[in-house]
């Protein structure tokens, strides 16, 4: 209330302010006009008698222009923001009192020269005019000649983005930047100007054009680019070692709301991420509309973005399973506020507890299943392997048993690529899990059994980006396992995505396997991520490494060698053929698991490399080049 009343307070002084300016002017300019028809000369302005006539409609005239004022807006203006728009008005507003007081006063018989209204005309919609870009007009004047108290900028993109933020940060009190120079890939706008900075050249010039103008931060504005082009730019930005920032999302382009505010810092996230993803949204919305959907594991990194997306596309009924409360929670917090009509339910329990599993299934028929309930720390599950064949392994069995068990159409496993070639006991299980829902799916009359395969993602829970962000903010050290060791990355909402594309595909027994675009070195993340916080590595942040933890892979694989890859209609999601096992001994080798899990035996390992023999206990080596890994994924 306290704010409210100082902005309201603030806007009639200014309003106060103008009036009693625009009074000023208004006679000011009749008096002028008067003055120069009769060449300055005083008193014979004074013998002619048509000073008189002004000064006796003066009243009724004054008032009369600042309610014509009032009714064209030029009372609501910003001064900052004054631009060609408001002219425009000052000069219609200023014609139609010239031409409203010659009328009134011919009317009155008081006399004016013929000449009189156009010269008045003209001389007050100069003054306002004036009088309403002074405020801009001192700004400028500001930047201009104490540009040495803001920060020297340069701005990548010399395109209508890049106007705008250009106008903005003249005008905005906020703004502590000066655009020095452009930078823009077009050549026809090379030595050109916009808005009165040059236009120096292409993302070839970005370093030599940062220390010709002495530049310290850099502002990127071209919103409609390509992920591949921004990383590119970005990566040539970020060699400067200027403070990077840039522009928001086209749509806040498109609708003007471009401030100082929305300009953010650079995040690895542009830096990593992928054009991006498309898929076929029409047939999401048709698979999940007025069905009844359970997300096991809903309040985790992949649960709750599933329940976002699922939320938006209309279902019946959304369940959120979790056994943290703290994370079911504020997913379900989220969802009741974004979507404030969507019939949710939120239970707390564990996949492992078959009852309760069973119980779920009884009360809610749910219709499709996203499994996502999952341990997936791999050194966690090291020392810890029989819980994650408990929860991992048999909690998969129970939700996959109640699918089949009370017909779900649709069953979507959250698989990984540690599955394949697993060198650790978690991606062992989540091999398992792959064999179980292939197993299922051979017997299930109605339920469609898949799972879906695919890396890291961006900032998830326990991954490597959040934990490199805490070490940077407590001064480091930044501790990377190996210098060679390289991942797949890809952003939560497009991996969930297309996990839910690739849910429209299932017929069932298959293995979706997701392109998750070029591997990342860690070492040069680890890198980028201090450089983005405007320090250098090994001087001001030092970079520890700290050797591989137990079951980790150099790299991570996305499909092992005997399993074919078919094209589906969405080229990012590829299906593998399920691999031949005898579902007998499957079943043999799970009670033999449970029996052991249960006893939480030291050696089950031994058992779990018995039923996943592509299960190896020490890393695989680094492939002779980086590329392999995307060869596994297209050929």
């Amino acid at each position: 209330m306290g704010i409210s009343k100082r902005i309201n307070t603030k806007k009639l002084v200014r309003v106060v302010a103008l009036i009693l300016g625009d009074l000023v002017l208004v006679n000011l300019a009749q008096f002028l006009a008067l003055y120069v028809r009769f060449e300055f000369s005083m008193s014979t302005l004074r013998e002619s008698g048509f000073l008189d006539s002004i000064v006796r409609f003066a009243p009724a005239y004054s008032l009369m222009c600042i309610l014509i004022f009032a009714l064209f807006g030029l009372y609501n203006s910003l001064w900052a923001y004054v631009s060609l728009k408001e002219a425009v008005h000052t000069g219609e507003a200023s014609a139609l009192a010239g031409l409203l007081q010659y009328i009134f006063m011919s009317m009155l018989k008081l006399p004016l020269p013929r000449s009189f209204p156009a010269m008045n005309i003209l001389l007050l919609a100069f003054f306002i005019v004036v009088e309403r870009f002074a405020y801009r007009l001192i700004r400028t004047i500001q930047q201009e000649y104490g540009y040495e108290r803001r920060v020297r900028t340069m701005l990548i993109g010399a395109g209508a983005a890049g106007d705008m933020v250009i106008r903005e940060l003249s005008t905005s009190p906020q703004s502590h930047n000066r655009i020095v120079c452009i930078i823009d890939d077009d050549r026809k706008k090379h030595g050109m100007h916009l808005a009165g900075v040059p236009v120096v050249g292409g993302r070839d010039r970005i370093a030599e054009a940062a220390a010709q103008f002495r530049v310290s931060e850099i502002i990127f504005a071209i919103p409609s680019c390509t992920h591949s082009q921004r990383r590119e730019i970005l990566t040539l930005c970020q060699r400067t070692g200027c403070l990077i920032k840039t522009l928001p999302g086209l749509v806040d382009i498109a609708n003007g709301r471009v401030t100082v505010q929305k300009l953010r810092k650079v995040d690895i996230e542009d830096l990593l991420g992928r054009d991006s993803v498309s898929v076929n949204s029409g047939e999401i919305g048709e698979h999940i509309q007025d069905k009844t959907v359970l997300v096991t594991g809903g309040g985790g990194s992949i649960g709750s973005e599933l329940c976002r997306q699922v939320a938006k596309n209309r279902p019946g009924k959304l369940i959120i399973f979790d056994i943290y409360e703290n994370n079911a929670y504020a997913i379900q917090q989220e969802l009741l506020r974004t979507c404030p009509g969507l019939d949710l339910a939120v239970l707390i329990g564990s996949v492992r507890d078959k009852q309760r599993v069973r119980q779920i299934f009884e009360t809610y028929r749910p219709q499709i299943v996203y499994h996502a309930a999952a341990h997936k720390h791999v050194p966690l599950m090291e020392d810890s392997p029989n819980e994650a064949v408990k929860n991992n392994v048999f909690g998969t069995f129970n939700v996959a048993q109640a699918a089949m068990d009370y017909g779900v159409e649709t069953f979507v496993l959250i698989s990984s690529d540690k599955a394949v070639n697993p060198t650790n006991v978690m991606g062992a299980t989540k091999r398992i899990c792959e064999m179980i829902i292939q197993m299922f799916a051979r017997r299930a009359e109605k339920t469609r059994f898949v799972g879906v395969r695919f890396g890291n993602v961006l900032g998830s829970n326990g991954s490597v980006i959040p934990l490199f962000r805490r070490q940077i903010e407590t001064g480091g050290p930044v501790t990377v396992t190996h210098r060679d060791i390289i991942r797949y990355f890809m952003t939560i909402p497009e991996a969930v995505s297309l996990v839910m594309q690739a849910g429209v595909y299932a017929k069932g027994g298959e293995i979706f396997v997701l392109d998750m675009g070029d591997p990342v070195r860690i070492d040069d993340l680890a890198r980028k991520m201090i450089r983005l916080s405007g320090l250098e590595p090994d001087v001001d942040i030092q970079i520890v490494y700290t050797g591989l933890r137990p079951g980790e892979k150099l790299y991570e694989e996305l499909l092992m060698s005997e399993e074919g890859l078919e094209k589906t209609a969405n080229n990012l999601i590829f299906v593998g053929h399920p691999n031949g096992f005898s579902d007998e001994e499957l079943e043999k080798a799970l009670d033999r698991l449970y029996a052991l899990c249960q006893d939480n035996a030291p050696d089950i390992a031994d058992e779990i490399a018995a039923i996943v023999k592509t299960y190896h206990r020490e890393a695989a080596p680094l492939p002779e080049h980086s590329g392999e890994e995307k060869v596994l994924i297209h050929n």
